[in-house]
């Protein structure tokens, strides 16, 4: 295995040819059931059922358990899609993206009919993912919510604009590398507990839920709830997510001078990220046109 390289090819063949347990982490967002059309043979993400699509990933998981180290991390961000919106084929431009619509018929070129889901429903993906890893005997530790402040517009009035996705921690073992210390928050602010302020007293008791006595505690836990901004990314990727939502699962789940993967590797976030931060990458994309971006990025 080589570190510090990208592999053009598919995910799970690519992850075959790994040795077992040879990495610490992994940090990735596969392709979003019926939301994108990157125009590569071999794509996830066009599956003719939500089903399929789950089974694709699926197999991909099970190589990505098998090269993960006992002690290792999953870390997965997965956004949601609805069924047909009834209103035909979106709004998708000259490259087959489709930036403003959450509506998986819209991408495709077909009429849109599946059984178990009417027009306008929530698929609800990200947890059919989550609970099949589950089965497929992941650890799922934690549901983070990814709030965005500035989530991209949608021309609808029947519900709220979404503006939230997931990151599911998944684990191999039941106990894991999770240093918690090296993302710990400052307690300033509302969102942290204002009773472990010293100018507070407490009555009846000194202790805090009967869990911790009261004085001043300068850092705290990092929330389950992660308010980054998207950034906008000039290159011919139109799916990255920023850099700032994946530092702290890198730093929390992978040791310094570890090595982080990244199956599906894209314009080489994860890559850009580890490294800066004292990891080594492993990265897998299956466009070559992306993996010349990541090259680019990752050699700038």
């Amino acid at each position: 295995m080589e570190l510090n390289y990208i592999y053009t090819g598919d995910a799970a063949a690519v992850l075959r040819s790994l040795p077992d347990n040879s990495v610490d982490c992994v940090v990735t967002s596969p392709p979003y059931y019926g939301l994108r059309n990157y125009n590569v043979d071999g794509q996830i993400g066009l599956e003719d059922t939500p089903e399929a699509y789950i089974t694709r990933l699926i197999d991909v998981f099970r190589q990505v358990k098998r090269v993960l180290k006992p002690t290792g991390t999953l870390w997965l961000n997965i956004g949601d899609s609805y069924a047909g919106s009834g209103r035909g084929k979106g709004d998708i431009n000259k490259k087959g993206v489709q930036p403003k619509a959450s509506y998986a018929s819209d991408i495709f070129n077909k009429p849109y009919r599946l059984n178990g889901y009417k027009n306008k429903d929530l698929m609800g993906i990200p947890w059919q993912l989550a609970f099949a890893l589950r089965a497929g005997g992941w650890y799922l530790r934690q549901d983070i919510i990814w709030h965005k402040p500035n989530p991209m517009p949608e021309s609808i009035r029947d519900r709220c604009t979404k503006a939230h996705e997931y990151i599911f921690l998944l684990t191999k073992s039941a106990r894991y590398y999770f240093d918690h210390k090296a993302i710990q928050t400052d307690t300033k602010g509302t969102e942290h507990d204002k009773r472990t302020r010293v100018s507070r007293k407490r009555y009846p008791t000194e202790l805090i839920n009967g869990i911790r006595k009261t004085g001043y505690y300068p850092k705290a836990n990092k929330r389950s709830v992660w308010t980054v901004c998207t950034r906008p990314y000039r290159g011919a990727h139109f799916a990255t997510y920023p850099e700032a939502l994946i530092i702290d699962c890198i730093k929390a789940g992978c040791p310094p001078g570890g090595i982080v993967l990244d199956p599906f590797f894209g314009a080489g976030t994860t890559g850009l990220v580890a490294r800066n931060i004292g990891r080594s990458y492993v990265g897998i994309e299956l466009n070559p046109e992306y993996v010349k971006i990541a090259q680019q990025r990752l050699c700038g």
